[in-house]
């Protein structure tokens, strides 16, 4: 091929000596600065994998004469920040959780610690928000189950809803009286329309007069006469318009047919105590957190199902 070279009149650069119908290309150099870049690059990448980890072997990878790692430095970032953090997190262990909001910094502080965690550890169920969702429950707003104070949401977060293995969980058992076959068809119909009239959904009539009854005798032992729930066994209130899974007629039919019954995780055997009290000062701050036990509504009448019921 050397053969076929030669000199190009116009250019004078030799070409390669190659020939396709007449068309020959130029063996033209490289830019000299080009050429020093690419030998910088390459002296470069030698001298890295000298100082760094870089070449993969069975068991990990070669460690570099500087002894440097990115996970070596993430450790001592972190132990930098938990340093940083020690007072406070010092501060929020020693506090009682009945205590925490007499202290407004340190209250502060554990709602921002609570933030973070919540995104990780809780918002995968209960939204980015807290607003929760079809069977994950609204944080927002100021209907509690269990209670809504800071000892009471830190006890959930604690030991759960119906935890298998934890003791101490939040226990509940609503019966499935259509699957199980304790109430026939049309006796739920009269329940459903009796509940959607407590909750003032719909106006009274012949049918929820028939479930007065039924929810007297099925329902009132853990709801209460007025349907206002009892926080004692985690019966929900009735009587508002707050749903955990829904308070049109085809979902109450659903629950009284079927029973529903999440669980949440028991988060004390993966949390620490610091952080559970973060998270539960987070849960109390973002709307509906109560000061203390706050009970229910005192009154438990019931009302009347073939007159109306304000709201």
């Amino acid at each position: 091929m050397a053969e076929n070279k030669r000199i190009d009149e116009k250019t004078g650069t030799s070409t390669v000596g190659h020939e396709w119908d007449g068309i020959e290309e130029l063996d033209t150099p490289m830019p000299r600065w080009w050429l020093w870049t690419f030998y910088a690059t390459i002296l470069f990448a030698i001298v890295y994998c000298i100082a760094f980890p870089a070449w993969p072997m069975i068991r990990g990878a070669t460690e570099g004469t500087l002894g440097w790692t990115s996970r070596g430095q993430l450790k001592t970032e972190l132990a930098a920040e938990r340093e940083r953090r020690a007072p406070v997190m010092r501060a929020l262990a020693a506090t009682p959780i009945e205590q925490l909001a007499g202290n407004p910094q340190l209250f502060t502080a554990a709602v921002e610690g609570g933030r973070s965690a919540f995104k990780v550890h809780c918002a995968a169920c209960h939204g980015a928000g807290a607003a929760g969702s079809k069977g994950y429950p609204n944080l927002n707003d100021d209907d509690w189950l269990w209670g809504g104070d800071l000892a009471a949401i830190q006890q959930t977060l604690e030991h759960g809803i119906r935890q298998p293995g934890d003791d101490a969980t939040r226990q509940s058992q609503m019966p499935a009286f259509g699957r199980d076959q304790m109430l026939k068809a049309e006796e739920i119909e009269d329940t459903v329309s009796y509940v959607r009239f407590l909750s003032g959904q719909e106006r009274p009539n012949a049918s929820s007069q028939r479930g007065a009854k039924l929810f007297a005798d099925n329902c009132a032992a853990c709801h209460g006469t007025g349907g206002r729930g009892n926080r004692e066994i985690g019966a929900p209130n009735l009587a508002d318009h707050i749903w955990l899974y829904g308070g049109d007629r085809a979902a109450l039919t659903d629950t009284i047919t079927n029973a529903h019954g999440g669980i949440m995780p028991a988060w004390g055997k993966q949390l620490d105590p610091v952080t559970i009290k973060m998270l539960a000062a987070y849960v109390h701050a973002l709307g509906g957190g109560e000061a203390g036990g706050a009970p229910r509504p005192a009154t438990d009448a019931v009302p009347a199902a073939g007159a109306a019921t304000a709201k």
